[in-house]
């Protein structure tokens, strides 16, 4: 199959969205039939053409360059002017002093909102006033981690009030918005170090759950990561979760309900979200994981989001391999991943 992108792993990945009639991949490339003079988006439901007759174009005026005309099945065009769209729209939305309607982003677009809303939500995995929500709460944590007054930290996060702030946020901090400003002062956290097959395991939860679970990790490393905590080593109550915890370890995949407590990025916690849905004994590449967040492009921001991951086998970052089926790279040691991984194939 030819093509004029030089990059094996590129075309591979195209190969495979083409093959699938995957959308996720509509506006990133272009296909061209050598037969037909044409050119369509990656999902076209025509008949798929002989491979050798096959190119890939970066962009639809690549192909144009090259003699090639659009489908006017698939009209591929439309979605190089779909992704504009949702680009001006995501410039709209981060510049905007307030939160702005449907109708007013769609506007920016030049769409119909209804219709906007499904091209939007096919290109990032959300809705716009749902991409909106996550920005400001992402925008609120950067803020609370850099004002020393939370009021401060609420306007700069572009809330119009106090309350909306408190209503947006409540649940999705781990804890107080002023104790999070403040580094996580006045906040309990139980630890032990357990010892188990694989390595000695720190274990540490909040009062909502689980929030660092780490091989060959102490005190020492914690205080680190929680400077303004209040730090003690568990007892008879958290040695029910801690024995629990254990358990998940040494039969990964037996319990999914462990309470944990952790927080990131509006992109980092739909990572960790596609992470706990992949089945035990299954793994998943990097670039599928950024597909089913809905950004197929951003298959390095999806590998940083895994090492971001505070909370081990509870949050499976063991479970994504390189693309090749390789098992990569891994915090506590490519010999831990592989036994996990192990353990799961044997249970399947």
């Amino acid at each position: 199959m030819r093509m004029t992108i030089d990059d094996p792993k590129q075309l591979r990945q195209m190969q495979a969205a083409f093959a699938e009639r995957d959308r996720s991949q509509d506006g990133q490339f272009v296909v061209a039939v050598t037969t037909t003079r044409i050119y369509c988006r990656p999902s076209c439901p025509a008949r798929r053409p002989r491979p050798e007759n096959v190119l890939f174009f970066a962009d639809e005026a690549g192909a144009r360059a090259a003699g090639f005309r659009p489908c006017k099945r698939c009209k591929p065009d439309e979605a190089a002017r779909d992704k504009d769209a949702v680009r001006a729209a995501i410039d709209a939305i981060r510049r905007a002093e307030a939160p702005l309607s449907l109708s007013e982003i769609a506007a920016v677009a030049g769409y119909s909102p209804a219709h906007f809303q499904r091209v939007f939500k096919r290109a990032t995995g959300l809705s716009p006033s749902a991409y909106a929500r996550a920005l400001r709460e992402e925008r609120a944590r950067d803020a609370l981690s850099r004002e020393e007054r939370v009021s401060d930290a609420i306007y700069d996060a572009g809330f119009e009030a106090s309350s909306r702030f408190y209503g947006a946020m409540k649940g999705k901090l781990g804890m107080t918005p002023s104790a999070w400003a403040r580094g996580g002062e006045g906040v309990a956290i139980r630890w032990a170090v357990a010892e188990t097959s694989l390595a000695p395991m720190l274990v540490a939860a909040s009062d909502k759950g689980v929030c660092r679970l780490a091989f060959n990790e102490g005190e020492e490393e914690l205080r680190r990561r929680f400077p303004r905590a209040t730090l003690s080593e568990g007892g008879e109550e958290f040695a029910a979760l801690l024995a629990r915890v254990v358990a998940a370890v040494e039969t990964p995949g037996m319990d999914d309900d462990i309470p944990i407590d952790v927080q990131g990025t509006a992109f980092q916690e739909a990572v960790w979200r596609e992470l706990r849905k992949i089945p035990p004994g299954e793994t998943r590449s990097y670039s599928e994981i950024a597909a089913a967040t809905g950004r197929p492009g951003a298959v390095r921001a999806a590998g940083s989001a895994n090492g971001a991951n505070n909370v081990a086998v509870l949050i499976p970052c063991h479970r994504v391999v390189r693309s090749d089926g390789s098992v990569g790279g891994y915090a506590y040691g490519s010999a831990i991943k592989e036994e996990l991984l192990r353990r799961e194939r044997r249970r399947g």
